[in-house]
């Protein structure tokens, strides 16, 4: 396990200067604490995503129980300076990227800031044959709205997706071809789809092409 040094001279004072300037900044807008946690707890879950961590493996990384932990990216509760140090640490990131609030809280997303998603496990024929990319600002909303790149012959057909929700998807560009319990539906640019995401469901690119898609649901799932 991990050994924690809490002294942490360099980092605490730039983690300090931007929660004060987040906490300054949303005063001014009408926003309270409750939102800065939530936003400090939907970066947190974020990074732990983006390095391919469960809740156990970040609790087992930083000595901060699962729960809290999840208690904490859902927003909930005010977690200690120390407990959100060591969660750092348990992802390996200094302390003040768990306080990139301001960023976070605008409503605009540019093209080149878009938040890459690692959607390697989805039973593709090659991890480098699609891009997933966040449109939405915050992982914590109502809508996950993602951005889709597949190469010809993806195809998730190992692990068909089953979820809580509906799901609304738009092909821009190519052929992609949705499968719901067992029904293929092809789908060219222009065409759309919408379905319960509780209906097993998989995508495949049966073109010759690279195909660019949109699709929205909705609770997120990420």
């Amino acid at each position: 396990m991990k050994l924690f040094n809490m002294s942490y001279p360099d980092e605490i004072p730039e983690a300090v200067r931007r929660m004060s300037e987040a906490s300054d900044a949303m005063s001014g807008k009408g926003m309270n604490i409750e939102v800065m946690v939530a936003t400090v707890g939907a970066q947190i879950k974020v990074l732990r995503k983006q390095f391919g961590l469960t809740l156990d493996d970040l609790s087992r990384r930083s000595a901060v129980s699962t729960g809290l932990i999840s208690q904490v990216e859902r927003g909930k509760g005010n977690p200690s300076f120390a407990t959100l140090v060591q969660i750092a640490h348990g992802l390996e990131v200094p302390v003040g990227r768990l306080f990139h609030l301001t960023e976070q809280l605008s409503p605009v997303v540019r093209r080149d800031e878009r938040r890459a998603l690692d959607f390697h496990n989805t039973g593709a024929t090659d991890p480098d044959d699609a891009r997933y990319e966040l449109l939405t600002p915050s992982l914590n909303g109502a809508l996950e709205v993602i951005w889709v790149e597949t190469q010809p012959g993806h195809n998730t057909s190992k692990t068909p997706f089953r979820h809580s929700g509906e799901e609304f998807g738009i092909v821009l560009s190519g052929v992609k071809d949705v499968i719901l319990d067992g029904v293929r539906h092809r789908l060219h640019p222009g065409d759309s789809i919408t379905y319960s995401c509780s209906i097993p469901h998989w995508y495949e690119n049966s073109g010759d092409e690279p195909s660019t898609s949109i699709w929205v649901i909705t609770p997120p799932t990420w």
